[in-house]
């Protein structure tokens, strides 16, 4: 895509660009535009081009379809604000705080949002593509930029975990070294991108387009791919263990230098010797024998049912469609695991570490998470079970033991927890939309920030 451009003559020849102001002027510029948003008498649409409001306060204020065209907002604060159908073209954002923030059909192009904080923020729809902000100077109609000095348009070293990117455009810019832990990024384009040594882990990546893309050293621990495009992608030395991938079309993509999980032929012995070692660690406290190490492994449909795998290394294992139905899997580590449609019924999983794993669709009916009593020696007191923002979307949980277990994150849409013991459980932050809960305990419940889920019993 060509660099947009607004040409805009400087008509006294000034070489002053940006226009500062004070807070207070500020407050009635802006009181102005939100009478304008509410099409009441006397309000004006705020037109902010080409000022410097650096380090100025805009937080909870509607700002909707305001005009920042190449505005230097470096470090102003802009919490929980309305931007959205703003005009940002060409702005300098750098180390602004746009936590909370609405952004939604809002136009970036060319914006430099470097180490600016974009947590939880909302980018539906916006436009963060390359542009270029340029005027003509002088009789001669030479054309200059006006972006301040070793400005890079895009959102480098920023911090955006848990912003909604969905069909953002964000085509040819630069995201390198940005933290997007648990963004959904649902059909947002990223053509030719620069994603490299970015953070993705947790992200739902469905229907994103990657093509082209530099996604070199980038992390993509327990993200989403499902019919995610990578044609001619570069990974190389991109981390997908744990990933969980549905739909693609792997015909254009270079997986050789990507971290991805090993296969059973890769392991020095056989799974079934690997497991009778591992029967025989636990049967002598560790004195025979050695703990399963299939951390990093795709074990993909096998039998593991009424085996004891407790205290088992099973971290970023690739395990869906596995049969684990009545296995001991007490306080094995489970986290970022692929278990989707995996069986685990009336399985013993007390004190299991199961953050960010993946159990869409699995039946875990009558399976026990309750605490772990740890001996005296080895410290003492109780062992939780931990599913720190794990996806259990469509899971069966009916009559489960989840007592005291951490849910905080967790992703329960559409699961059933008919009968389930959740009693003392964390469960803040986590989604139940649609899910089945009728005649499940909920006493004594951490539910700060829940979604889908009554306030009280």
């Amino acid at each position: 895509m060509k660099r947009a451009m607004d040409a805009m003559g400087d008509k006294d020849g000034s070489d002053s660009q940006w226009r500062k102001t004070t807070q207070r002027e500020l407050e009635d510029i802006i009181e102005k535009h939100e009478q304008f948003t509410k099409g009441l008498q006397g309000g004006e649409r705020a037109r902010l081009k080409l000022w410097d409001l650096s380090y100025l306060d805009f937080c909870d204020r509607d700002l909707s379809r305001a005009d920042f065209t190449g505005a230097v907002l470096c470090h102003a604060e802009f919490e929980n604000t309305d931007l959205s159908e703003a005009n940002l073209f060409g702005a300098d954002l750098r180390f602004a705080n746009l936590a909370g923030a609405d952004l939604s059909k809002t136009d970036l192009r060319g914006a430099c949002l470097a180490g600016a904080d974009l947590t939880r923020a909302i980018l539906v729809e916006s436009d963060m593509r390359e542009g270029l902000l340029v005027r003509t100077k002088g009789m001669g109609g030479d054309i200059e930029s006006l972006a301040p000095e070793a400005v890079a348009t895009g959102i480098e070293q920023a911090v955006a975990r848990g912003a909604n990117m969905t069909k953002a455009k964000v085509s040819n810019s630069f995201i390198v070294q940005t933290d997007l832990t648990d963004c959904n990024l649902t059909s947002a384009k990223f053509l030719r991108a620069n994603l490299s040594l970015s953070n993705l882990t947790g992200c739902n990546l469905e229907g994103a387009d990657f093509t082209e893309a530099n996604l070199s050293g980038a992390i993509f621990h327990g993200a989403s791919f499902n019919g995610t495009l990578l044609d001619h992608a570069d990974l190389s030395g991109a981390d997908l263990i744990g990933a969980v991938f549905d739909n693609m079309d792997w015909s254009k993509v270079d997986l050789e230098d990507a971290r991805i999980a090993k296969g059973l032929d890769k392991l020095d012995r056989s799974l079934k010797e690997i497991v009778r070692e591992h029967v025989k660690w636990v049967g002598t406290n560790g004195k025979e024998g050695q703990r399963a190490n299939l951390s990093v492994t795709n074990i993909s449909g096998q039998d593991l049912s009424g085996l004891n795998l407790s205290a088992a290394d099973l971290s970023y294992a690739v395990m869906n469609d596995c049969n684990l139905a009545r296995a001991e899997l007490i306080m094995a580590d489970l986290s970022y695991v692929d278990l989707r449609r995996a069986k685990l019924s009336r399985a013993d999983l007390r004190g299991a570490k199961l953050a960010r794993a993946t159990l869409d669709g699995a039946d875990l009916k009558g399976a026990v998470f309750s605490p772990v009593s740890v001996a005296s020696r080895a410290g003492g007191g109780e062992w939780r079970s931990n599913f720190d923002h794990a996806r259990l979307r469509g899971a069966n949980l009916d009559g489960a033991d989840l007592r005291q277990c951490d849910f905080e994150g967790a992703d329960f849409t559409g699961a059933s927890l008919r009968n389930a013991d959740l009693s003392r459980a964390m469960l803040r932050d986590a989604d139940f939309t649609d899910a089945d809960l009728r005649g499940a305990t909920l006493t004594e419940t951490d539910r700060r920030g829940t979604k889908g889920l009554r306030s009280e019993p």
